[in-house]
């Protein structure tokens, strides 16, 4: 007789508060803590069920009149890049991408606080510390790694931790059918780059590379101008109620 007992996780409903995507809609929330030894495997489930991680909290919309959010994730062993992000690659190919485990620093609070002071002013996170950034860094009981992109310098070779300039980081789930990107930031005094752009690709590619068929990107809005870049990243599927669906921006869009 199996006397071992299964710890259900408990679910939570948040209280009413203003959606950041679209004006006029009130979000709600359900969530759940992710602790203890099933922690990535719980992290798995409900990532293929439509959460996204923060820090150690699963959450997804629970909105009573709105389903604009959609979880998206990228076909990452069927995409092929196309001459844009073709050119975005070239434009980075004096990059170096280092994995390392979740322990913040200094110089990547630096580079957070220009990116938030430049791109999201207004954002909940605007007002983030160094203690935020390393509770949302090092808070996780899943396997989770930084990803530290920074400029090949000449003479540096490709060592663990390379010491040109750093300019992009990434706090990326390690899954056990592919990368879910948490969150993601980069030098906003460099355009040209399409720096942000490049990461997604890297993780598809690092994907790819890794036999695991998915790039989770969180969710998509419609009517949002901010996740509208979401789509570009094709093939892709949608998670509708009947379960995840290739996307047709032709039909859908």
């Amino acid at each position: 007789m199996n006397t071992q007992t299964t710890r259900s996780p408990q679910f939570y409903l948040t209280a009413p508060a203003t959606c950041p995507y679209l004006p006029g809609e009130v979000e709600r929330k359900v969530f759940t803590h992710l602790s203890g030894p099933r922690a990535s495997e719980m992290n798995d489930l409900l990532t293929q069920g439509g959460f996204r991680r923060s820090q150690n909290i699963a959450y997804r919309p629970a909105c009573e009149s709105c389903r604009a959010c959609v979880s998206v994730r990228i076909l990452a062993d069927q995409f092929r890049a196309n001459g844009s992000f073709q050119r975005v690659l070239t434009a980075n190919a004096d990059i170096i991408a280092t994995v390392l485990p979740p322990t913040p620093s200094a110089e990547q609070f630096s580079l957070f606080r220009r990116y938030l002071d430049s791109r999201h002013q207004q954002g909940g996170m605007s007002d983030m510390t160094a203690l935020d950034f390393a509770v949302m860094v090092e808070d996780t009981h899943v396997n989770t790694h930084l990803i530290e992109y920074r400029l090949r310098q000449e003479g540096s070779g490709i060592e663990r931790r390379p010491s040109g300039q750093l300019i992009g980081v990434a706090l990326t789930d390690f899954m056990s059918d592919g990368l879910s990107m948490v969150y993601s930031f980069y030098d906003p005094d460099l355009p040209k780059r399409s720096f942000g752009t490049f990461m997604i690709l890297e993780h598809i590619r690092r994907s790819a590379a890794l036999g695991l068929p998915y790039v989770y990107l969180g969710y998509w809005v419609k009517g949002s101008q901010k996740m509208h870049y979401k789509t570009r990243f094709q093939p892709q599927e949608h998670l509708k109620p009947e379960g995840w669906a290739l996307y047709d921006p032709e039909t859908d869009g």
